[in-house]
């Protein structure tokens, strides 16, 4: 009993550092995944709930809507996780062994969009992308081409999206592959030059394989952060034309508080959750194995 009270004096310290981290833990992760899995079981009409089991679920399933949503959903992180990483890749293997002030710079610059705010990007694009008096458009009429309205036309709406996205966030993960390759031991490369290697194969054999757990984490934390992918939407497309760019996050948004069906909009959040434990679980596995 001693020892049980002198391990708890030694540690309490510790304790009570964490203590206000792990109840903000509590109260805006935990409580908000518990309440959003019983509300997708209820009917919410204003102050009053009514128990409806799985219909919330159900009716998610017979709307077209919400499988266009996952459609495009797919499509955002296919497309926007390759391109970030292998444009990254490219990038940092192209200067991570320059001089030190054109790495810097080189990292400045494409890190500046990502310190901007994402309601700011869009709306500089929104302003561009105008078919009325937008550069883009101006250019294309000074060019004899047609009106040109990319956010209109339900064929090349989604690129444009997945264009913006993977421009405004790429900084980031150029600046961790730029980090992990500079810490690659130099003594490989040393000995690939003595065994007449090109840079092609140094970079295939040697950089990528050795970065492969930032390439994990890049690859997780993208595909949850384009899961969650809203104000590009908000602010370009709402959603169209004809629902040709609403992803599973605005569709969520729709049914909370233009429709007021909070309880199919809990059903998409919670299917949500679980598509997100699901894609976190290689990361937690090499998390463990590396250790």
């Amino acid at each position: 009993m001693k020892l049980r009270n002198y391990h708890w004096k030694e540690n309490v310290t510790g304790y009570l550092f964490i203590l206000p981290q792990f109840l903000m833990f509590l109260i805006f992760i935990v409580y908000p995944i518990i309440e959003g899995i019983r509300l997708s079981l209820y009917k919410v009409q204003f102050n009053q709930e009514t128990f409806v089991g799985f219909d919330n679920y159900v009716t998610l399933f017979h709307d077209p809507v919400f499988f266009k949503s996952i459609y495009n959903t797919v499509i955002f992180v296919v497309f926007i996780v390759l391109l970030t990483v292998a444009f990254s890749i490219f990038v940092a293997s192209s200067v991570f062994d320059k001089n030190a002030k054109y790495v810097s710079f080189i990292r400045g610059s494409y890190y500046i969009p990502v310190m901007v705010s994402m309601v700011v990007m869009s709306m500089v694009w929104g302003f561009l992308l105008n078919p009325a008096n937008g550069l883009i458009s101006y250019a294309a009429r000074e060019m004899d081409f047609s009106i040109v309205n990319l956010l209109g036309n339900k064929h090349t709406v989604l690129p444009v999206i997945i264009f913006v996205t993977f421009a405004t966030n790429v900084g980031q993960a150029i600046i961790l592959y730029i980090a992990a390759m500079i810490g690659v031991p130099k003594d490989l490369f040393e000995a690939a030059e003595v065994d007449g290697a090109s840079r092609v194969r140094i970079i295939f054999q040697i950089l990528i394989p050795l970065v492969k757990p930032t390439t994990i984490y890049i690859t997780i934390i993208n595909i949850i952060a384009v899961l969650k992918i809203f104000v590009v939407i908000q602010l370009l497309t709402g959603g169209g034309p004809n629902n040709a760019s609403v992803t599973m996050m605005y569709y969520l948004y729709n049914n909370a508080f233009k429709y007021n069906q909070l309880g199919v909009a809990s059903a998409v959040g919670v299917i949500m959750f679980l598509i997100t434990m699901l894609l976190s679980i290689p990361q937690l596995r090499a998390m463990f194995k590396g250790k």
